[in-house]
């Protein structure tokens, strides 16, 4: 008896979304195994593990500022080695989802994971959770080889890891499965919607089941927020859309001013853990990914030249790690200079409107929450994320205008945004809006086979010869429109041994023969008379009464448009499961 077939279970959706439930559980395991990871490399170097801004604050001053060069040395060397690894499959889990066909690298997805552990775990100021996802997608990769899913398939699987790393990680698994629709697939269709929910609870309840779980920034004792703060709050997005392209502009500068300098991949590391390492010797909070700084930001009064401080040295951290080639996402850091800023911004308000004085924590959260949508493009997934790992209903409102107007400002001002996928899906939506709209005058070229109603027959025989076309296009001398002359007609008179040569072209024509485009006729709607028509070219005419004749199509250069516009959808379309197979 043979086993049962993989493949073919794999391909309904019923069995996508078991699937899907498989990789949640894999990417709490993965998200798991990494903190542990971070805790075995403290010990190593500290000999003791924690918060690792805690970490950090029980070092003496020279480790505190060898530590992150170490790590860098450590992580550059091992991404070395992944970038000798196969190039069979795509390293990043991004570019396997939005590009690729969901294939990773396996060697390639644990080197740059282990090389994101060690400068994560030695303090440098970048997200652990970017590592965390990429292991929970990589899971979600093997085991679509392993179930020998097609590529719409695999692709969707590692969708459906990515959803339950972001939800492990942050305990938002909503808001993990929203980050992968908006950023990654770019779709929202509940087809592909349903199996990264189902992912992403799944790896929620293993968390909880695990003991792992908890609510980063919960607000248990949060008061309703009042209707004088919608506005400032308002304010705050706008500030935040202005502010988020700065910091990831200065991310990419530093990237540019290490990659001038020309180093090896370790040495730059380790140069910017170095000057990282002199950061932290005066401001440890601003090491790793700053939740416990986000805390306090949230739960205890601040001198705003203190939040200053660090606000300035949490970005100047997070170039230097980003921008020497450390693997890591800036996910988590975002959340950290949003809260800052937003501090910094309810101070001011405090002393400018003494009634709203007591609502810091409020405007901390939607600082948060509108850097994050400014930075990310994603304002949908931001807001559901600061409502996960709050668990406070009552943000909803200020934190809605904030990431909205955030957003917009963000995109108005800029195109720089935290993941290029962002910038593909939008020109793909840019495309398609084009070619959906796009009239048939551009693609419309001069006619060349014109001829007049009073130019003889010998004239159309003598262009028949001339040009390798079927049908002249006939107008009279004021350029109006009157038909065609077709080859075959003159090949049937002839040979019926009818006198042509006395004739004129008007006394030939066919009014009927060839139905005529106008300008401005959508693709659609010239594709159809294509569709009744066996030649290549069509005669586009005017509306006016009587029609001018104004130039050809061919069909050709409409095919070419349609199929550009198709490999645009069907870049969407793989992640659409097909319908149920009928039962035989």
């Amino acid at each position: 008896m043979r086993g049962p077939d993989l493949h073919l279970r794999a391909d309904g959706a019923a069995a996508m979304l078991c699937w899907a439930a498989l990789a949640g559980v894999g990417g709490a395991g993965a998200t798991i195994a990494f903190h542990a990871g971070i805790h075995a490399v403290q010990w190593l170097f500290a000999g003791h593990s924690g918060a690792i801004t805690q970490v950090m604050r029980s070092l003496p001053w020279w480790l505190r500022l060898l530590a992150p060069a170490a790590g860098g040395l450590c992580a550059g060397g091992l991404l070395v080695a992944a970038r000798r690894a196969s190039r069979d499959a795509h390293s990043d889990y991004m570019e396997a989802v939005a590009i690729g066909d969901g294939r990773m690298s396996v060697r390639q997805g644990l080197l740059r994971s282990l090389s994101s552990l060690c400068t994560v775990a030695t303090g440098g100021s970048i997200g652990r959770e970017g590592a965390m996802v990429h292991l929970a997608a990589l899971w979600a990769s093997v085991l679509g080889r392993l179930l020998r899913a097609d590529t719409a398939h695999q692709r969707l699987l590692v969708a459906c890891g990515a959803a339950a790393g972001v939800s492990a990680a942050y305990g938002a698994p909503i808001a993990g499965a929203v980050f992968v629709g908006e950023i990654i697939l770019g779709s929202m269709s509940f087809q592909n919607f349903g199996p990264l929910l189902i992912a992403a609870a799944v790896s929620n309840l293993v968390m909880r089941l695990s003991g792992h779980y908890a609510a980063l920034y919960a607000m248990p004792g949060l008061e309703a927020v009042p209707a004088e703060l919608l506005l400032p709050s308002l304010a705050l997005g706008v500030l935040a859309g202005v502010g988020a392209p700065q910091f990831l502009r200065s991310i990419h500068g530093m990237k540019s001013l290490f990659g001038r300098a020309g180093l090896p991949l370790p040495l730059s590391l380790a140069l910017g853990g170095l000057l990282l390492g002199g950061v932290l010797v005066g401001m440890p909070q601003v090491a790793g990914n700053g939740y416990s700084v986000v805390v306090s930001l949230l739960h205890q009064p601040q001198a705003w030249q203190a939040v200053l401080w660090i606000l300035l040295c949490k970005v100047l951290a997070t170039a230097l790690t980003a921008g020497s080639g450390a693997v890591g996402g800036v996910f988590t850091p975002t959340l950290f200079v949003g809260a800052a800023l937003g501090t910094l911004f309810a101070q001011g308000l405090g002393e400018a409107w003494p009634v709203l004085a007591g609502h810091g924590a409020v405007l901390t959260l939607v600082g948060m929450g509108a850097f994050l949508a400014a930075a990310t493009s994603a304002p949908f997934m931001a807001i559901l994320m600061i409502f996960e790992m709050t668990l406070s209903y009552q943000m909803v409102l200020p934190l809605v205008l904030a990431c909205v107007a955030a957003y917009f400002v963000s995109r108005g001002l800029a195109q720089v945004v935290m993941y290029q996928v962002t910038l593909r899906h939008e020109d793909n939506q840019a495309l398609r809006r084009q070619l959906r709209h796009a009239r048939l005058d551009s693609l419309m070229r001069p006619a060349e086979t014109v001829i007049r109603t009073d130019a003889p027959v010998r004239r159309a025989q003598e262009m028949f010869l001339d040009y390798p076309v079927k049908y002249l296009y006939v107008t009279d001398a004021e350029g109006a429109w009157q038909g065609v002359i077709a080859q075959q007609d003159l090949t049937r008179m002839m040979l019926g041994e009818i006198d042509v040569q006395s004739k004129t072209c008007g006394e030939v024509l066919r009014l009927d023969f060839v139905k005529p485009l106008y300008p401005d006729l959508s693709l659609d709607e010239a594709q159809t008379q294509f569709s009744a028509f066996q030649g290549e070219r069509l005669p586009v005419v005017s509306r006016d009464r009587p029609a001018r004749l104004l130039g050809v199509v061919y069909k050709s250069d409409l095919l070419e448009r349609y199929s550009e516009l198709k490999r645009t959808l069907d870049a969407e379309a793989d992640f659409v499961l097909p319908p149920r197979r009928e039962r035989r």
